[in-house]
């Protein structure tokens, strides 16, 4: 089962997430897409290792998720954005290899039985990217993210704490 979840920046997607996963398992998954680029991003980084209890089993890999041992767990993959950031520059910046490349990703997951909380960031609600890359990476995340609505069971926007139920089971 897929559950997406999307919102702006501190919307609380992560911790609807997580606590929906801790309703589900006693001994949840935390997958990490990041890629520390700097040291104020892997201080947050740190700050939300440490804030995830001792019950939580944490993967830290930037593509090629379904590979990792996922099967009949209750996994959070925390988040889109970053996922998709890593496999475009894999993908020398290329749009249509890299929605091809996260489709494959997204299709592998959905095979492996278990419950999976996508988080995803909503980014083209907020301003216009400045540059052609930008705007290039805004397109692709929003066609990622309508990919991964369609394919996943249930689908949650996230306002201001609040869910809101665009697709249930």
């Amino acid at each position: 089962m897929i559950v997406y979840i999307s919102g702006g920046v501190r919307s609380g997607k992560s911790r609807y997430a997580q606590e929906r996963a801790r309703q589900l398992s006693d001994a949840p998954v935390y997958v990490a897409t990041a890629r520390i680029w700097d040291a104020e991003f892997g201080q947050r980084v740190d700050r939300h290792r440490a804030e995830r209890g001792p019950e939580w089993i944490t993967f830290e890999q930037e593509a090629n998720l379904a590979t990792l041992p996922l099967t009949n767990r209750v996994a959070v993959i925390d988040c889109v954005t970053l996922w998709l950031t890593n496999l475009f520059m894999a993908h020398d910046s290329d749009v249509a290899r890299t929605l091809t490349a996260f489709k494959a990703e997204i299709d592998a997951l959905a095979k492996l039985p278990g419950t999976f909380l996508i988080i995803s960031n909503e980014i083209g609600m907020g301003l216009h990217a400045e540059t052609e890359l930008g705007r290039a990476f805004t397109d692709l995340q929003g066609w990622a993210n309508q990919y991964v609505a369609a394919v996943a069971d249930e689908a949650i926007f996230m306002v201001s704490g609040l869910p809101l139920f665009l697709k249930t089971m």
